[in-house]
């Protein structure tokens, strides 16, 4: 089965952009323009992101960060990458995750990553990208963009033909973030009492890119530059304050998870099948084995693997969650509310699995309280588009075609489609009461469309 309908079949998929709010800012619009370029998405599932919240909290603590406020958040891409381009959250490419090969090595990545938010590296690089614009194309300004957000390879596709002296400005002034950013990240392992063997081993690992063509390097080298003097840094760090973290059963067992249920539903079930038997962590085993089967539509024995891990860890609710994918995407519509319904109840709070709650209910027929549960799921995760979708619907079928156009106008600028978001926002502008807050989110969707709108004509 390809990986695409694979990854459609097991995760909620979403354009990469920042908040809605964000969109009016100037850079915000410019950044929708980029993203939209080269088409990055986002794999959303609770349990994946559980797994990294628990991987990523000693980090975010030790960097000052918020801990309930940055996400780590999932980008589909199978390439070596990781970035920021908001405070509100970091991001990993599935193929880093897939890639590393210990806790260790992910959280040197995330330590790297919160530098560039807790020594206000984004607010810099704003101010360079808004410089460099007044001088550049469009080719290069998405080019720049593209760059900001990690998509080293999407950079220089765009920028190829256009003028380049912006974007070598540009990297250089990233290049002093980068170095900057690997200090403050060897500290913050330090404080969180984490290997640093883990950022040695992670610049080991690419430190012969500077060697290949810029053809052939991984994009994480292009937009991080990793060099042997990076390798020699994390090295002398490693030798200064030696190496007196404690074996963490914690982050092994969420590692193996993340990478366990990330492999299960974007390789073969074949292969998820022969190498689920060497996990140390019989639920993992089993939950890998329920994801495969559940690609190969055997529910029987989807079913009894994820009961099986459900024995093992009857108060998990991301297994319930699980299982309640598995049964709705049967269309076992009550079983699949009963399963969702647990896992709310074990983790009330919890966006993606209130989101697949909401969904089951509306499949049920229960519009009322799918429209209540998918707008809780609303105020906590506006990333989410497929809820969007699933609340539009809802809006529609108890007849506030105000709001169902409102959500319908932040799912497509969440999807980088800014002038169909226009036009949906209009519509919920003409129909809601001017001033309430379904009013004021179309206006700000609006007021994004416009600003692109215009900024493209100046550009003409």
């Amino acid at each position: 089965m390809p990986i695409s309908h694979v990854a459609a079949m097991a995760f909620e998929r979403v354009s990469l952009l920042t908040s809605i709010p964000a969109l009016i800012l100037s850079v915000g619009v410019w950044l929708a323009a980029a993203t939209q370029s080269h088409g990055q998405s986002l794999i959303r599932d609770p349990d994946i992101e559980r797994g990294l919240r628990e991987l990523a909290f000693p980090v975010l603590r030790a960097a000052g960060l918020n801990t309930n406020r940055v996400q780590i958040l999932v980008v589909n891409d199978n390439t070596f990458n990781a970035f920021v381009i908001d405070y509100n959250a970091i991001y990993l490419n599935y193929g880093l995750i897939l890639t590393v090969e210990s806790p260790e090595m992910l959280q040197a990545v995330i330590a790297h990553e919160a530098a560039h938010i807790a020594n206000g590296h984004l607010a810099r690089r704003a101010e360079n990208l808004k410089a460099a614009r007044r001088n550049a194309g469009l080719g290069t300004a998405l080019a720049l963009l593209a760059a900001a957000a990690g998509g080293g390879e999407a950079a220089i596709g765009i920028a190829a033909g256009t003028q380049g002296a912006a974007i070598r400005s540009f990297l250089g002034h990233t290049r002093a973030e980068e170095a900057s950013a690997d200090r403050s990240a060897a500290s913050y392992l330090r404080w969180a009492q984490i290997s640093p063997s883990g950022m040695v081993e992670l610049h080991r690992k690419f430190a012969g890119q500077e060697l290949l063509s810029v053809a052939n390097q991984d994009p994480y080298m292009r937009s991080h530059p990793t060099s042997r003097e990076r390798l020699r840094a994390a090295e002398a760090f490693l030798d200064e304050f030696g190496d007196k973290a404690v074996p963490n059963a914690n982050a092994d067992y969420w590692f193996a998870r993340v990478k366990g249920k990330l492999s299960a539903f974007l390789r073969s079930p074949s292969w998820t099948l022969r190498r689920a038997k060497e996990e140390t962590a019989q639920d993992i085993r089993l939950m890998r084995e329920a994801s495969a089967h559940h690609q190969n539509r055997d529910l029987d024995r989807a079913r009894r693997a994820i009961d099986e891990a459900l024995a093992l860890r009857p108060n998990d609710p991301y297994y319930y969650d699980l299982k309640g994918q598995i049964l709705l995407e049967n269309r076992q519509i009550g079983a699949a509310v009963e399963a969702y319904g647990n896992a709310v109840e074990m983790a009330p709070n919890d966006a993606l699995i209130l989101a697949g709650y909401g969904r089951a209910l509306l499949a049920q027929g229960q519009t009322k309280q799918a429209l209540s549960v998918l707008e809780k799921a609303r105020a906590r995760d506006y990333r989410n588009a497929r809820l969007l979708q699933d609340l539009g619907v809802a809006y529609a079928q108890v007849g506030n075609d105000g709001m169902a156009s409102t959500v319908t106008a932040e799912r497509y600028a969440l999807q980088g489609r800014l002038k169909d978001a226009g036009i949906h926002a209009k519509r919920a502008v003409a129909r809601l009461p001017e001033g309430s807050p379904g009013w004021q989110r179309a206006q700000d969707v609006l007021i994004a469309s416009e600003r692109l709108d215009k900024d493209k004509r100046k550009r003409k």
